[in-house]
């Protein structure tokens, strides 16, 4: 063993790139789920350390959040091609799009399922999906990308797929008007719950995320049955650091 560890946590987007990054380099490591060893938070307090993935080696640790500086910490070229912002909000505006169409196609009576080896419903995925992207949009308007952005919970006046929807494409309409406003004059970095970051890192990020959580709803409503719906155009993922896998499959959807 390498003496590597990665802590995460079902459902959790860069925790499964994560594992899946390592293992494609070849590169051993320790398995925690958080959810699963209570002592966990535990060891990730003493590092000072609150939110997952993270890779250990020892008492030194990266977040996992950012895939370039998990490269170079376990001595991996991190280089690789980037899309450009422009490319970055059209994509994520399309999976906006696909995301809300998903959304209000959610069956009324699975709203309340709840997602393997964690205590998010299917509507809570549906929600979360908006939320990530108003974390950018706070963070790039000068507020800050917190880890309580991604652990929001519907509030009481959402209550449907429908609702869902509706908040996905208001959300959509905040970031073009966001767009259009700003990119002659975009700042070079925004500040995250892991650190100061390049805009363009955490744009990418958050259009990955965002994917990985739509290929997980196309996932769910095929698990249910509900037909009719035009798949996530393949062309849009191309390009972005995305799991292989729309689930993780140490603990599989079904």
């Amino acid at each position: 063993m390498s003496g590597y560890r990665v802590y995460w946590q079902p459902g959790c987007t860069s925790c499964l790139k994560t594992k899946e990054f390592l293992r494609s380099h070849g590169i051993a490591f320790e398995s925690v789920n958080v959810r699963e060893d209570p002592s966990a938070f535990e060891r990730l307090a003493r590092l000072g350390v609150r939110s997952v993935p993270v890779v250990t080696r020892g008492e030194e640790f990266v977040l996992g959040q950012d895939l370039d500086a998990v490269a170079r910490f376990v001595g991996v070229d991190p280089e690789r091609p980037k899309l450009a912002n422009p490319v970055l909000v059209a994509r994520l505006l399309a999976f906006l799009d696909v995301a809300a169409s998903y959304a209000e196609r959610l069956p009324e009576a699975s709203l309340s399922t709840r997602l393997p080896g964690r205590e998010r419903t299917y509507l809570d995925l549906a929600y979360h999906v908006p939320q990530i992207v108003v974390g950018f949009l706070d963070a790039a308007q000068g507020g800050r990308l917190t880890y309580e952005h991604f652990e929001r919970r519907p509030p009481e006046d959402l209550r449907t797929g429908l609702d869902a929807a509706g908040l996905t494409r208001s959300v959509a309409q905040a970031l073009s008007v966001w767009w259009a406003g700003s990119q002659a004059r975009l700042p070079g970095a925004v500040d995250t719950y892991y650190g100061r970051q390049p805009l363009q890192g955490v744009l990418e990020r958050t259009t990955w995320h965002v994917a990985q959580h739509v290929r997980q709803l196309e996932r769910v409503l095929a698990l249910l049955g509900v037909g009719g719906q035009a798949p996530l155009p393949g062309h849009l993922l191309e390009g972005l650091p995305l799991p292989a896998e729309a689930w993780d499959a140490e603990v599989p959807l079904g």
